[in-house]
């Protein structure tokens, strides 16, 4: 008998036969300002996404709005299989910014562009247990809908061309622009069972600047969304039950202002775009009872439930100029700069050790700042493309040089976020309520300490050379070399070839091969933290977070981090049926090998038990000199290997009562494999630096198989949207192991309809998971003692969320 997953694979293959839709090209036939040509992937002219050389998708505005939802990151999980958006809470900053990823591989192997320019990162880490654990990918949603006029999705491995983080492939978010245009919206939205309100206002507006052609774009955007709770009865902790966490969306508001503008100067054109935003979030943490030693019942008779707040800033500017040099050759310089920045801030809390130091001070802040991460990134260009004749042939040339310095910087929190007592001394004896050692710092999230405060960074240089040449109507063939250059760890070089067969007009054939690579982001060189708790034994013990080439990893012999490669295979090939103007077919394979991945190692503790030798315990006998519990580190300890292969359709039919139908299907198949775990410690095996539930996270934690089918009917001033994503099982045990709980395979239907009143008034309204599916339920027994604190789904990973049907409505303004 088949696997059970395989039949919505099957289903899902059926109905593209019937029905596809190429790369998410759903809003080209009805449409008219969707671009229907891409630029990224080649430094050649533009071309429709089904010319050219590697799989290219395209999502339009238009697109994006038939979601319904407000987040960036959401609306392009539900339209591009590739891509993966997971859900997260009570996971600290990972709460607000979510990892977005790519064919199944990591966040920081994503590069995202804004208008052909690379973005910069974030400056959170993810350390909790959640898919992208010890990255630092692009926070996507720091970019407002309303500001884009569609998105390029390059599923290719493209560091050759593109540099660092661009192993899994590139996303390139093109900004609107032009004069004249505007567009005002509004929309509410909320859950069937009456929380997780959402409210959203945008504007947009393009102004003229000076006679010649230039333009200022500008828009605005706020929305504002209520928490879920899917907690169900905690009968492990309190009596009578009741529901004691908060288990879903946090709370948030967000406000953006983002703008893109040109004008003709000199015979060229001088460009500037960026924008600024601000997000404030409210997450919970893990519920305190009554009787908990990190409680005081005098201050919490009922028990506490830790609030986190945090605010995230980030901006960012690129100014450049382009022009044109003798023949057909063009230049463009741009400097681009930008900044994301993440406050963190606990509420409803307490420093148990600040109430009860002796003699009892009876008092300490319930609130507390707790410290703030930030990430810097400068980048200069220069870039040149045009052509030179080989043989009486044309070859397309491409090519530049980049500077760019990232830099890092985390802030300590304020003293009652992370002191043991008023005088921080561990030698002080304080007691909790229970007569144990008490906790230190702020429950909850504990600050960031003076001992891990840093500021520091790197900078690198970069040249690269493009070529591509088309031999004949049939085939065309490219090239790309990359050379850098990192002040922290050497020099690197890239290649990729790509090539384009199309022996008819309704055939094409593709296929690529690259060597890649991804620096170690500063993010992961120079993050720290300490929090301390009691360990198994009852001692008060520091957790330490050691950052590259401190004693901790010294001691252990781990080596400074180097760059990931994937230089024994990256490859793809393909094919693009076209059998009928109004129906096209592409099916791309690939397989994408990185070696010495970079990941957040598994907590290291020291031997239990009785020790009659140093030689026996060797991991407390390295621990106990530093005054470290407890040890975690970035390091590189992975091979991996990423196997897919992605299907995408389209066909239009006009006519079909008196409108057009848009039958499209999207199907996306990969499976990452942890071919082997290394260590370069004498102390650690590779086990031990990345245990099972780790490799759990990296295979299973996102879908192998995610799959898209959609109809869109346009007649008249009527426009109806029916979609159904397929998310694939997923698998877990970072709070359960040995137990690996699986969360089943799920189809969710969403429904939308759209009536313009008149060409400047339109009004919309949808369903989204029309039959309000949940991820599967935890195991009650093996899963234990979750699901009796009332953790009803899913956790570490979920690619869909919890909060079931979702309605919404819109109104939209042109002028």
């Amino acid at each position: 008998m088949p696997h059970p997953t395989f039949h919505p694979t099957l289903l899902a293959a059926a109905l593209l036969a019937a029905f596809p839709h190429a790369e998410a090209q759903t809003a080209a036939a009805s449409d008219a300002d969707t671009q229907t040509v891409v630029v990224v992937g080649s430094r050649g002219a533009a071309r429709s996404a089904l010319d050219t050389s590697v799989p290219v998708g395209l999502v339009g505005a238009r697109d994006l709005a038939s979601t319904g939802t407000l987040e960036l990151g959401k609306a392009l999980q539900e339209l591009d299989p590739s891509f993966n958006f997971s859900t997260t809470f009570i996971s600290d900053g990972t709460d607000i910014i979510r990892p977005a990823t790519l064919r199944g591989l990591g966040p920081d192997q994503l590069l995202v562009l804004v208008n052909g320019k690379r973005r910069h990162q974030q400056a959170l880490v993810n350390v909790q247990q959640t898919v992208g654990r010890g990255s630092a990918g692009t926070d996507i949603n720091a970019i407002p809908m309303s500001a884009i006029h569609h998105i390029e999705v390059l599923r290719d491995g493209a560091a050759a061309q593109y540099g660092s983080d661009a192993i899994a492939g590139v996303i390139n978010i093109v900004l609107k622009e032009g004069v004249g245009k505007g567009l005002v919206s509004a929309s509410a939205g909320t859950t069937s069972e009456g929380d997780g309100d959402t409210y959203g206002a945008s504007a947009y507006h393009g102004f003229a600047l000076g006679s010649n052609g230039g333009y200022l774009s500008l828009a605005m955007e706020a929305r504002k969304r209520g928490e879920t709770n899917r907690a169900g009865l905690d009968t492990l902790r309190v009596t009578p039950a009741r529901v004691t966490q908060r288990i879903g969306d946090s709370r948030a508001k967000d406000g953006y202002l983002w703008t893109n503008a040109a004008l003709p100067l000199g015979g060229g054109e001088l460009y500037l775009f960026g924008g600024a935003s601000k997000r404030t979030g409210e997450a919970a943490g893990f519920f305190r009872p009554r009787e908990d030693a990190r409680n005081v019942p005098a201050v919490y008779p009922n028990g506490f439930l830790p609030e986190i707040r945090t605010e995230v800033r980030d901006a960012s500017l690129a100014v450049g100029y382009r022009g044109i040099l003798a023949g057909d050759w063009k230049y463009d310089a741009s400097f681009n700069h930008g900044r994301s920045e993440l406050v963190f801030n606990e509420r409803n809390s307490i420093n148990v050790s600040y109430w009860y130091e002796n003699p009892c001070k009876c008092e300490s802040p319930f609130a507390a700042y707790t410290g703030t991460l930030g990430f810097h990134q400068s980048t200069f260009n220069l870039d040149f493309k045009g052509s030179v004749r080989f043989a009486g042939q044309p070859i397309f040339i491409g090519t530049g040089f980049e500077y760019r310095r990232d830099s890092y910087r985390i802030e300590a929190g304020e003293p009652a976020s992370y002191q043991y007592g008023r005088t921080n001394n561990p030698a002080l004896v304080i007691r909790d309520q229970h007569g144990g050692i008490a906790q230190a710092g702020i429950q909850g999230f504990p600050g960031y300490t003076p001992a891990t405060q840093v500021y520091d960074g790197r900078h690198n240089t970069a040249f690269y050379i493009d070529a591509e040449h088309k031999w004949s109507d049939r085939l065309t063939l490219g090239s790309a070399l990359r050379r850098e250059r990192y002040s922290d760890f050497g020099s690197t070089t890239t290649g990729k070839l790509i090539a384009r067969y199309d022996p008819s007009r309704t055939i094409g054939l593709r296929a690529s091969a690259s060597t890649g690579f991804r620096a170690p982001s500063v993010q992961q060189k120079f993050y720290s933290s300490v929090s301390t708790n009691l360990n198994g034994a009852g001692v008060l013990t520091d957790t330490l977070t050691a950052r590259e080439g401190s004693a901790v990893t010294r001691a252990f012999g781990i080596a400074p981090l180097k760059d990931e490669t994937s230089r024994s295979a990256s490859a793809s090939a393909g094919i693009v049926l076209r059998p009928a103007p109004n129906f096209s077919i592409t099916a791309d394979l690939y397989r994408t090998d990185i070696d010495d991945r970079i990941v957040f190692s598994s907590t290291i503790a020291p031997e239990s038990g009785a020790c009659p030798t140093p030689a026996a315990c060797p991991i407390r006998a390295i621990l106990a000199p530093l005054r470290v519990g407890q040890a975690q580190f970035f390091t590189n300890a992975i091979d991996t290997e990423t196997r897919g292969l992605d299907i995408v359709a389209e066909h239009t039919t006009r006519g079909v009562a008196g409108g057009t139908l848009v039958l499209s299907g999207q199907l996306g198949l990969n499976r990452t494999k942890v071919k082997s775990r290394h260590s370069q410690s004498a102390v650690l095996t590779g086990a031990q630096l990345f245990d099972d539930a780790q490799v759990t996270l990296i295979e299973r934690g996102q879908p192998r198989q995610h799959h898209v089918v959609a109809a869109d009917f346009s007649r008249g001033a009527w426009n109806a949207n029916l979609r159904a994503n397929y998310y694939g099982k997923v698998q877990g045990q970072g709070f359960t192991a040995p137990f690996i709980q699986t969360w089943k395979a799920k189809w969710l239907l969403d429904l939308s309809s759209r009536y313009a009143l008149s060409k400047a008034l339109s009004f919309s309204a949808g369903v989204n998971n029309l039959f309000d599916t949940y991820p599967t339920r935890w195991d009650p027994q093996r899963a234990a003692p979750f699901p009796q604190m009332g953790f009803t789904h899913c956790w570490e990973t979920c690619p869909f969320g919890i909060n079931g049907r979702t309605m919404y409505a819109r109104a939209e303004y042109a002028f």
